[in-house]
């Protein structure tokens, strides 16, 4: 029986995933992490939850004892934005926190570890559209510099010790559940939520700026595919594109005119506007469709009308 560790679910990705997750394998065989962030509700209440920090070795060896666990998905990270304005925080948690996770995983003996990568691997010299699975990989953030070196390390673990190591590169991640925390690609959360509350959004990225997307419904599809995948037909490992649907931001804003005809959008690039440019427009994800039979279910208009239906009822109840 899996009794499935999820380091870091407090966040965007791992708050729905491990609903999801325990849903699946049972509410007390999926314990959920986080460092300082208390989780929604919703993750208190249905299961086991630890409050340590990845980094610390111990910590995280003791909560594997405690609970037996053999799977573990390590979905705490330092993202792109917050990274570098903390560099060395997000080489830390992002690599040290990973090591840990691995050693840990090889001492014990576990089945399995799944840790997700990102778009943010790429760089100049990736080809911009339908970005290859194989190619160039110099990205110019200290998060892609971590999520490249992890999926190597990831690798030499497979193949120096047999680990059952997956991993996959997410687009940017829409969800109206829980808000992203530091993400160059979070403007494609913010819109949504400010053209309910206010009926105008700021973007700190140009409107033409066109990135890899994905509705949260199918990122934790994509996980627990990967997750449930058969190994041994896995040509690669820890590295998979993952893609859903491609938009630059006048695509997303018309989108959501369509709804809400008096939205206005403004645009004053930031910082991230460079972290966005060294980013591909679309990825390859042929291995990742073939390997493991990944097909994604929503595209821009689909996520949009459910997103906006979503954060209309939260405003409603007074929630945002």
């Amino acid at each position: 029986m899996e009794k499935i560790l999820v380091v870091g679910s407090a966040g965007q990705i791992g708050s729905e995933l491990i609903l999801t997750l325990r849903n699946i394998y049972g509410n007390d065989n999926v314990i959920g992490t986080g460092r300082k962030t208390a989780p929604s509700q919703a993750v208190l209440d249905s299961g086991p939850f630890e409050f340590f920090n990845a980094v610390n070795r111990d910590d995280l060896y003791n909560v594997c004892k405690k609970y037996d666990i053999n799977v573990i998905i390590n979905m705490a990270a330092i993202l792109s934005g917050t990274g570098e304005q903390n560099p060395m925080l997000a080489w830390d948690v992002n690599m040290n926190g990973l090591l840990n996770v691995l050693e840990i995983a090889r001492e014990m003996k576990m089945k399995q570890v799944l840790v997700p990568s990102s778009i943010a691997v790429f760089g100049p010299g990736t080809p911009l559209d339908k970005a290859p699975q194989e190619t160039v990989l110099k990205p110019t953030t200290m998060y892609g510099l971590t999520k490249v070196a992890g999926e190597l390390l990831c690798d030499y673990y497979v193949n120096k010790y047999g680990l059952d190591v997956r991993g996959l590169r997410y687009p940017g991640i829409i969800s109206h559940e829980t808000l992203p925390g530091g993400g160059t690609t979070d403007y494609a959360v913010a819109i949504y939520y400010e053209a309910i509350k206010n009926k105008k959004y700021t973007c700190f990225v140009k409107e033409d700026t066109r990135l890899p997307m994905m509705y949260m419904p199918d990122c934790i599809k994509a996980t627990i595919d990967l997750m449930q995948a058969d190994f041994s037909k896995l040509k690669h490992h820890s590295d998979f594109n993952l893609g859903a649907m491609s938009f630059n931001v006048k695509e997303l804003a018309d989108s959501i005119k369509k709804r809400i005809p008096e939205f206005e959008i403004s645009y004053e690039p930031d910082f991230r506007q460079a972290i966005a440019d060294s980013w591909p427009n679309d990825v390859d994800d042929t291995a990742a469709r073939e390997e493991w039979g990944w097909k994604p279910d929503y595209d821009l208009e689909a996520m949009t009308e459910d997103m906006l239906k979503n954060i209309q009822i939260k405003h409603d109840k007074g929630l945002i």
